[in-house]
């Protein structure tokens, strides 16, 4: 259900601005996969008029666009930081194509002015950049949570470690084992020097 609607969406945002569709033309039969676990995994292969058609099965998938879910808000506000987060497999140019193409749409103005449509110029753009607004104070207190949720647990409840510490410790058990190992060693030799 999920995948049904995004391809929709990025179809009818493809159909509306029309260049991409052109350029996308030159990939017709290419199938691509677009994964953001644990959220989304889905094939989709271009067809005849440069859009975007689900595929189902086994079918050999020419490149594969991966992105981690955490980015999903900057990519919506399309910041440049979220891009460089994106990996890629297989066809490079098919990957980098669709990467350029979703890179030049303005999604913001796409939404605007379909709620202009239905609200009005003025209205819609307030609710376009409220909801950017929005998008980034949520992405901005997630971080801030997280961080803070991480600092606790390792400076004050101690329930993780930091990694210096745990590699610290990690020596200080190496030296007592050889300082163990040398005191083994003379009380070795003063037994023998006794015996």
């Amino acid at each position: 259900m999920l995948t049904s609607s995004v391809i929709t969406a990025i179809n009818n945002t493809l159909r509306r601005e029309g260049w991409p569709c052109e350029r996308l033309q030159a990939y017709i039969g290419r199938i691509v996969c677009f994964r953001i676990p644990p959220l989304m995994y889905f094939k989709a292969m271009i067809n005849s008029e440069g859009e975007l058609q689900k595929v189902d099965g086994n079918l050999h998938v020419d490149a594969t666009i991966s992105a981690p879910l955490n980015i999903i808000p900057e990519l919506v506000t399309q910041k440049a930081t979220a891009l460089k987060q994106i990996m890629i497999s297989g066809d490079e140019s098919l990957a980098e194509e669709l990467i350029d193409i979703g890179k030049q749409i303005n999604i913001s103005m796409i939404i605007e002015q379909d709620l202009s449509q239905l609200f009005g110029d003025m209205i819609a753009h307030r609710i376009v950049h409220g909801g950017q607004y929005l998008i980034q104070w949520q992405t901005k207190n997630f971080d801030q949570i997280s961080r803070a949720i991480t600092e606790y647990y390792t400076e004050e409840n101690v329930l993780l470690t930091k990694r210096t510490t745990v590699n610290q410790w990690s020596n200080e058990i190496a030296k007592l084992k050889n300082n163990i190992e040398k005191l083994e060693r003379r009380l070795d030799k003063l037994l023998h020097a006794l015996s």
